[in-house]
């Protein structure tokens, strides 16, 4: 048993609101018919708002690939040290519990890792493992839960953080006129989130009822690379998005779910709560149609409306949503479930447990 004791989520100081957004997006694509597609796009997504690391007059300046590099790390290891604090305070543990780090990021490169950073800010012990995830995008999140899950059970006295930190808006290039770019950045924003993973013998912090990491799946549809991603060029990453990334997934997890669930004994309909990642409006729209869980799918709505699609971290913003609502009946069956580029899916099947 794998169970997740405590999550935490932050984001950083500046928040751009909907209308905002349409007034600097008429600062990059000027021509009257980039503007109305801008407008309508954006509207389209349903995100209220979302949340950047720096003010939008300094990411809409032309700025050195090294800058933007700098400024990564600078916030990487602020958000992240804040928000693995949090966690550790809501399971009421010291740093020295944790056996093993996950940390996921796709939207900047650090070496070392931002955990070697975390280590030393947080007096973290010396022999913790620690395990960077860099290459997964939006389906990080929920790998490295089960990352968590596979080293709690073979260690069952352990504790394993999962930080999962993306900044996407230091990507934002602003010489790129393609409804590519204008869509990537109306949907994505900024923020980090963490989750606490410990075995079914971890000694000390707070029990409280949550959720039990059950088992996990991953699956890579075929011929499907060309999707999404980044390359990697002069001025940083720019993003690879495919116009058929919103019906990419329509009517292919449902078989996935019920695969999971037949090897554990259960069917779809038995699921009771979820935390979806909401990668955009119409994907969520197909997974709420394709599996049949739309009353079961409002912390992702919530978690696009008001933060918008935080790559890796999104799937634990939702977790954390789930956590702070009315919780399901001891023993309820739930999914958790991301997805990005390969194009790939993470699953993770999950059982609420008492305290």
């Amino acid at each position: 048993m794998a169970k997740i004791t405590a999550t935490a989520t932050a984001v950083p100081s500046y928040r751009l609101d909907r209308e905002s957004y349409k007034r600097y997006s008429a600062l990059v694509f000027s021509t009257p018919p980039q503007q109305r597609a801008a407008r309508r796009i954006i509207d389209n997504t349903k995100i209220d708002a979302r949340y950047i690391t720096l003010p939008p007059e300094r990411l809409l300046a032309p700025r050195a690939l090294e800058e933007k590099s700098a400024d990564y790390a600078t916030f990487a290891k602020q958000l992240g040290e804040h928000v693995a604090r949090r966690a550790l305070d809501r399971a009421h543990l010291d740093a020295t519990s944790v056996d093993m780090i996950v940390t996921t990021s796709c939207t900047g490169v650090m070496i070392p890792s931002v955990d070697a950073y975390l280590l030393e800010s947080l007096r973290m012990r010396r022999d913790c493992v620690r395990l960077p995830v860099t290459e997964l995008g939006c389906a990080a999140g929920a790998a490295a839960l089960s990352r968590a899950r596979e080293h709690c059970t073979l260690y069952p006295d352990h504790t394993v953080m999962v930080l999962a930190i993306e900044l996407p808006s230091l990507t934002f290039q602003k010489q790129d006129m393609s409804m590519t770019n204008l869509v990537a950045a109306s949907i994505f924003g900024d923020g980090a989130a963490a989750a606490i993973v410990r075995g079914a013998r971890a000694t000390g912090g707070l029990s409280r009822p949550g959720p039990v990491l059950v088992d996990s799946m991953c699956h890579l549809y075929p011929e499907s690379q060309y999707l999404m991603g980044f390359e990697l060029k002069e001025g940083g990453f720019h993003i690879v998005l495919d116009r058929d990334v919103p019906h990419a997934l329509k009517g292919k997890v449902r078989p996935l779910v019920e695969q999971l669930c037949a090897k554990n004994g259960l069917a779809i309909e038995d699921l009771k709560f979820c935390a979806l990642h909401p990668g955009g409006r119409r994907i969520l729209e197909d997974l709420d149609a394709d599996l049949g869980l739309a009353g079961m799918t409002e912390p992702s709505w919530d978690v696009l409306r008001d933060y918008g699609n935080l790559s890796s971290a999104t799937v634990l913003f939702v977790l954390d949503e789930v956590l702070r609502r009315q919780p399901p009946p001891v023993g309820a069956p739930g999914l958790l479930a991301a997805f990005g580029p390969g194009f790939s899916a993470e699953l993770s099947l999950l059982r609420w447990d008492a305290a």
